[in-house]
């Protein structure tokens, strides 16, 4: 049987599952955020997407085709559509039931149940009355205190911060762009960023003007440690615990 690496360091940030524990079930499925809620984390991460009729289901690519097989375009399907597909299990094969694309209610019903943070990224660029809808679903299931929000579309973040002045919010890059320091205090943003391209004296620095660091994704002991060294805040994982 297989489990998640427990990190056995008193002073480890907080440990994020990255598309649920994906790790151990199919990412992005109500299985592995069920598996996360019963560890130790303290939050579960996930991707949302619109659909061509309006509504919002969980789902990292643009398309289907990595998780299921069959392709279709996300943001070009109805909601229907793409709940009817069967996505393949770890092993790369079909038959699990369960195995569905969940809706962003589903997604934060379980982070619910189980008192985990939900940290929802908002891929691609939303039209701001969508992400006024989706503000209004988490609201509506009393769980916006407990959402950290997330993106690499600089005017999603904007738009959450315009909304929601006090709401917990994470820029998303892949490296450190030029201003990156001057954007994240303009917008009162925090920083979720691909740890190998963080510095231990980057930081700092952030820490110093008080922005906290997320750091994506952290699957082995030693990079962990090295995230624990930099001082950061929280660690991004897919197996880690």
């Amino acid at each position: 049987m297989y489990d998640t690496i427990h990190l056995k360091q008193a002073n480890k940030p907080l440990m994020i599952a990255h598309r649920g524990m994906s790790g151990l079930e199919k990412e992005n499925t109500a299985s592995a955020f069920v598996a996360a809620g019963q560890r130790s984390h303290f939050g579960i991460e996930t991707d949302v997407h619109r659909t061509s009729d309006g509504q919002f289901i969980i789902i990292h690519d643009d398309h289907t085709k990595r998780v299921a097989e069959d392709e279709m375009i996300v943001e070009e399907t109805s909601f229907e559509t793409l709940r009817a597909i069967r996505l393949l299990d770890t092993d790369g094969k079909k038959g699990r039931r369960d195995l569905i694309l969940p809706s962003l209610e589903e997604y934060i019903g379980i982070c619910k149940k189980y008192q985990k943070t939900a940290v929802l990224e908002l891929k691609n660029h939303f039209a701001p009355e969508d992400t006024d809808r989706i503000i209004d679903i988490i609201r509506r299931m009393d769980y916006l205190d407990q959402t950290i929000f997330i993106s690499f579309d600089l005017p999603n973040m904007i738009h959450i911060r315009e909304q929601l002045p006090q709401q917990r919010a994470q820029f998303l890059v892949s490296e450190i762009p030029e201003g990156l320091l001057d954007t994240l205090l303009r917008h009162h943003l925090d920083l979720d960023i691909n740890y190998k391209a963080l510095t231990k004296e980057y930081t700092e620095l952030l820490h110093s003007h008080g922005i906290q660091v997320n750091v994506w994704t952290v699957n082995t002991e030693e990079d962990a440690q090295r995230m624990i060294d930099f001082g950061v805040d929280f660690i991004t994982t897919n197996i880690l615990e």
